[in-house]
This record gives C-alpha cells, structure tokens and sequence, in this order.
C-alpha cells in the first residue's frame, strides 16, 4: 500500500504539481485583494443622474422607423450626455440616437470624453491620456470603438467610454490585469477568461484528486509509524 501510495503520488505530482501550485497562488490573490478595488468601485465617483424625463422620450419605434432600421433590440441608456435609445441591428450591430430628438448621437470629441471620464472618477489621479480604440480592446469585454482614459493614480486606473453616449463600460487598471493574470492561470483560459469548464482544466482537477488521496494515504502511514516509534521509545528516568 506504501509503495503503490508514494509511486502513484510522486509521479501525479509531477503531471499537476505546477497546476496546484497556480491554483493556491491564484487562491491567494483572489482571497487577499477586494474583489471591490479589483472592478475599481473605490474610485468610482458617487454622483447619481436625475431619473430621466420618459415623457419627452420618443418611442424606439419612432426613432427606428425615422431611420430606417428594423432593431431587434432596444435599450434605453441614460448618460451625462443625456439619454439615448441604442438601436441593435440584425447584423448584430448598434447605433445610438437621442431619446428626445430621434437623430443620430454625435460622437463624443477627445475634449469631451475626458471631461465625462473626469467626472465618473473619484481619487487623487488626473486624466493624463486618452485615446481612441476602432475596435474594444479585450480586457474591456466589449465589442466596437472605444475611447480610453488613463489615469496617473497608484493602480493607473483607465476608464473605458462609449463613444456614443459617453457613459464608462468598463474600468480597468494594473490591479485588475494583476488579478486577472491569476484568474486566467487559475482556469487555464488564455483566451478570453470566461471558461473554467474546458478539457485541459478538468483532466487536471482530475489526476489532482487521486493525488491528494494518496498524500493523505502517506500521511495517515506515516503519522501511524511515528506514534508506534513514540510508544516503543524507552521512558527517561
């Protein structure tokens, strides 16, 4: 039983012995940083917008038909900028218009992202960069064009804005690239940090198992041989 055990033990832990070691590091970090300052909530400014004024809204028919499009989804989006019905298309993309007008968003300038970014912020930072994304960068988790926002505090947080309706998406800094380095260690997904259910993750957790039986098999061995060494030990007089 020892000897099949400790084979079986030594030769698993070699497979998953660098997997366990992500796992309890990536434990570690999860458990120790506050998932609130990981999504950037402590510098996130407390303000509230005025519930919007649904009576001068037009309908997202209206608008749709005013341009000629045929949504299969709507959703109303209440901004800084005002208030905004976003129109997605059966293409899968989206357009924004003015809830009130019914025209087409402007979209937002450099000068004015910054200033939206600014006030959606609270802390010691300073917006100190922006610029222009065609297409979401991944770690924002979006699709589209984006603007970002860089500022110069501790973690460098850098707000995400909708170019339409200028409201932040996402918020970001090196705390949360921090943390999700170890989340993507944690699951094994590369990718796009989302899948903890692939083959390579579930073979491991498996061969994990039988590995932790038999430490614990090796343990029960070894601690029943220390106390037998223990009684047979001869008293000191």
């Amino acid at each position: 039983m020892l000897k099949w055990s400790l084979q079986l033990h030594k030769w698993l832990a070699l497979v998953v012995g660098v997997q366990v070691l992500f796992w309890v590091a990536g434990g570690v970090v999860m458990t120790a940083i506050p998932i609130e300052k990981v999504r950037g909530e402590h510098h996130k400014a407390t303000f509230q917008l005025p519930p919007p004024d649904l009576s001068v809204a037009k309908s997202p028919a209206e608008v749709a038909a005013a341009a000629g499009l045929a949504p299969t989804e709507a959703t109303l989006k209440s901004s800084l900028r005002g208030l905004y019905w976003i129109l997605k298309t059966p293409d899968g993309t989206t357009r924004a218009f003015d809830a009130v007008t019914g025209k087409a968003a402007p979209p937002v300038s450099e000068g004015e992202v910054r200033q939206l970014a600014g006030s959606a912020y609270k802390g010691a930072g300073k917006p100190v960069a922006v610029r222009y994304f065609s297409a979401a960068p991944q770690e924002t988790g979006r699709e589209g064009p984006m603007w970002r926002v860089d500022f110069d505090d501790a973690e460098r947080t850098a707000l995400y804005v909708s170019p339409d309706t200028g409201e932040v998406v996402s918020r970001r800094s090196n705390l949360w690239r921090f943390y999700d380095f170890f989340w993507r260690l944690h699951i094994l997904d590369f990718k796009d940090g989302e899948n903890f259910n692939q083959p390579l993750i579930i073979a491991l957790a498996v061969l994990t198992l039988p590995m932790v039986i038999t430490g614990w098999v090796l343990l029960v061995i070894r601690l029943g041989r220390d106390a037998k060494r223990l009684r047979r030990r001869p008293a000191v007089s």
